[in-house]
C-alpha cells in the first residue's frame, strides 16, 4: 500500500545488511499487548534475530579496522545529536494510501490523537490500485527487522491479515519512507462497505512501536 529516494534507501540498507552479516552480534521477547502478531509471512523457521548492541558499542568496535570504520561512517555518520532520552527510538509519523485515481490525498497523521483517528473514515473506490507509504524516524539505535502488520475486520469478523517487511535502519535526523508493492482494492457488491483496520508497527524483538485503528470504506465510486 508509498515515495522514497530509492538510491538513498538502497545504499543505507545495504550498509546495514553488511554490518549485520559481518557482525552477527551487532544487532535481543516481549509480546505486544495489543494486536499480537502471529507471523504468516514466509520466513526461515531457523532464523533467530541477532543479539542487539547499542549504537555506541557498534561505533567502538574494531576501531583499528579502517575499512570497517568507513562502512560504519557511511551508515552512522549522521546520527542525530542531543536527542531527548525520553523520545522513543522509533516514531511512526504518517501512513498514506497512495492512489493516483484518488480525488484528494488519503493520509493519517500518527503524531496526534490516535483515539480520535478511530472515528475517522477513509474512502477507497473498489478495484483501484494503491500503495501504502509509511513515514517513520529512527532516533538513537539501529533497529532490525521492522515490519508493518494490519488486521482487516468487517464487523466482528477478521477477514485478512497482511504483513509488510520494512527492513533494518540506523538512526538519522531525516524520516524514512517505506513504500509497499502495488495493491488492488477489492471489487464487487459483496466486498463493499466499512472495514476496521488494526495497524501495528513492530520489529524482530516484537517491540510495540505503535498500534492504532482506522476505518476504510470500500465504495462503488469515490463519492457515491
Amino acid at each position: 500500500m508509498l515515495g522514497l529516494d530509492v538510491c538513498e534507501f538502497g545504499s543505507q540498507l545495504l550498509e546495514l545488511m553488511w554490518l549485520t552479516v559481518c557482525y552477527k552480534d551487532i544487532m535481543a521477547d516481549k509480546d505486544p499487548e495489543v494486536y499480537p502478531v502471529e507471523d504468516n509471512v514466509l520466513v526461515d523457521s531457523n532464523y533467530k534475530a541477532p543479539a542487539q548492541k547499542s549504537l555506541k558499542e557498534i561505533q567502538e568496535m574494531d576501531n583499528n579496522d579502517e575499512s570497517l570504520n568507513k562502512y560504519k561512517q557511511a551508515l552512522l555518520g549522521s546520527v542525530p545529536k542531543d536527542i531527548d532520552p525520553n523520545t522513543p527510538n522509533i516514531q511512526v509519523t504518517k501512513l498514506t494510501l497512495v492512489c493516483a485515481a484518488a480525488p484528494e490525498p488519503i493520509f493519517m497523521d500518527l503524531t496526534g490523537d490516535l483515539v480520535a483517528l478511530k472515528k475517522k473514515t477513509f474512502v477507497l473506490k473498489e478495484g483501484v490500485e494503491y500503495r501504502l507509504k509509511i513515514n517513520f524516524k529512527v532516533n538513537r539505535e539501529i533497529v532490525s527487522g521492522l515490519k508493518y502488520v494490519h488486521y482487516t475486520c468487517k464487523g466482528r469478523l477478521q477477514v485478512s491479515k497482511d504483513t509488510y517487511m520494512v527492513g533494518s535502519y540506523g538512526p538519522r535526523p531525516d524520516e524514512y519512507e517505506f513504500v509497499s508493492p502495488i495493491e488492488e482494492a477489492p471489487k464487487g457488491m459483496m466486498v463493499r462497505g466499512m472495514y476496521t483496520i488494526k495497524s501495528h508497527f513492530t520489529d524482530d524483538d516484537k517491540s510495540d512501536h505503535l498500534h492504532w485503528e482506522w476505518k476504510l470504506n470500500i465504495k462503488k465510486d469515490w463519492k457515491d
